[in-house]
């Protein structure tokens, strides 16, 4: 099983991970890969129903506790690995998954000291970790006012504090600082396209495609 096969998306509310997931597995898809494209919490039935939980403001309310967020999406990830990510990995697939333990880091993981943090990631993960990942990023006040003027119906999360927003940000660019071997930072506000020439450049950096390989992405 290969996992560095395994491409994560991180970053805060309104980056673009959607966008460019899409456009990676076009690209991949092109050049004759094969591509499972997930999410979290999601991508599995058990996960999806936990997800629907934790974002709807009419389910629980704009409140709960981080550290129960953090026992919820564990519980989605442990799921989410054994059933979706684990099997595609060992059939020789890439997987592409919008968010995994990084945004639990960033978003829930302040709220637990971090040998709990560490002890939990590991059982909802399996020790299943991304070859790479992908940290989009820019001023969480641009990115939320640009999900405003798309007509975008915002989420728990997204109706929290800015001051929220900007302290996720700061401990996802501590996460890469400190992981940079794995973590690769990306300005959220360029071209959908100039992004996806971008990740699959680092694609190549880190030998999970050839250097000579084409591709239609515009840089």
């Amino acid at each position: 099983m290969s996992r560095r096969r395994f491409i994560t998306l991180e970053g805060g509310e309104g980056v673009g991970k959607s966008t460019l997931l899409a456009g990676l597995e076009n690209e991949l898809g092109r050049l004759g890969q094969k591509i499972v494209c997930t999410r979290e919490p999601g991508g599995t039935a058990m996960a999806e129903r936990l997800r629907s939980v934790l974002l709807s403001p009419q389910e629980i309310g704009d409140k709960s506790s981080p550290v129960a967020e953090a026992l919820i999406i564990s519980a989605a990830r442990r799921d989410h690995v054994e059933n979706l990510i684990e099997p595609a990995l060992s059939e020789g697939n890439w997987v592409i998954c919008d968010r995994f333990v990084d945004s639990t880091r960033a978003y829930q993981g302040m709220a637990l000291s971090g040998e709990d943090f560490d002890a939990l990631a590991k059982i909802a993960t399996n020790s299943v970790m991304p070859g790479l990942t992908l940290l989009l990023d820019a001023p969480p006040e641009e990115l939320l006012e640009r999900r405003k003027q798309r007509g975008a119906q915002l989420d728990r999360f997204e109706r929290r504090p800015m001051s929220f927003h900007n302290d996720v940000r700061q401990r996802f660019l501590k996460i890469a600082k400190s992981e940079a071997d794995r973590v690769v930072v990306l300005d959220a506000l360029r071209t959908p396209e100039q992004l996806v020439a971008e990740a699959i450049l680092h694609l190549k950096k880190v030998g999970l495609l050839p250097e000579e390989t084409n591709t239609g992405a515009v840089s």
